[in-house]
């Protein structure tokens, strides 16, 4: 098994609090998993954009080859892309506490016909995948948001949370899925931030204290794995 990018502390802790074992959730029941990509977008993932994650072209495979298990298996998956909204007053706060040009950029690049807000060409979305759009850090603000929506109506239970950044918009949509209810599993080699130490706490602290976090190919082999289970015997 690939060893998880997480320091030792949380390693220990997260042992010691389930009594030995290290992931929270052993299996996967498929037609209730949802794999959830945030912001594979061109705004956060192209080279020359203002906010590129430099990692994130780098976990597209994994995010592919996932998404493709996930598909085969009979779960479902969701592709989440940012959108600045055309109302100047929107997230005021957050207005504040940034500079008048970049706000200005980041309103033109994520507004729905921006150059920033389609999906990473290279991330291989099908006809049969889901779309919702954010305006915040977490997809569920405003609660009850789009994708929560889209994903309870379907049934599903179980998130697998991939994407940029590890630390921000996964993280916050990772959060509250777990305060929401939701089996929720970060994708180590399936998120990209912007320092590998940004990404190693944030992964470390989620495996302790919110959910689980696991790799892509520990939860490609639980999903066919689940997905043989429920095929009926002939």
């Amino acid at each position: 098994m690939q060893e998880l990018p997480i320091d030792r502390y949380f390693l220990d802790r997260a042992k010691a609090k389930r009594g030995g074992r290290l992931n929270a959730y052993a299996s996967l029941t498929p037609s209730r998993t949802a794999l959830v990509v945030v912001d594979m977008q061109d705004y956060f993932v192209k080279d020359g954009m203002p906010s590129t994650i430099a990692e994130g072209q780098g976990i597209v495979a994994n995010i592919n080859r996932l998404a493709a298990a996930t598909r085969a298996a009979g779960g479902l998956v969701v592709w989440i892309q940012t959108e600045a909204p055309a109302d100047a007053d929107d997230w005021a706060n957050r207005r504040e506490a940034t500079s008048a040009e970049r706000w200005e950029s980041r309103r033109e690049l994520l507004a729905r016909d921006g150059e920033g807000f389609g999906i990473f060409p290279a991330c291989a979305v099908e006809s049969e995948d889901q779309l919702a759009t954010k305006i915040r850090y977490s997809a569920f603000i405003p609660y009850p948001s789009q994708l929560d929506t889209l994903l309870r109506d379907r049934g599903m239970d179980t998130l697998l949370i991939a994407g940029v950044a590890t630390s921000t918009c996964c993280e916050s949509t990772a959060r509250d899925a777990s305060m929401w209810g939701y089996r929720t599993i970060m994708v180590s080699d399936a998120n990209a931030d912007q320092t590998e130490a940004l990404h190693r706490h944030t992964l470390g602290k989620f495996l302790t204290t919110f959910g689980d976090v696991q790799t892509t190919g520990q939860l490609t082999e639980k999903l066919a794995m689940g997905a043989e289970l429920a095929v009926p015997a002939q």
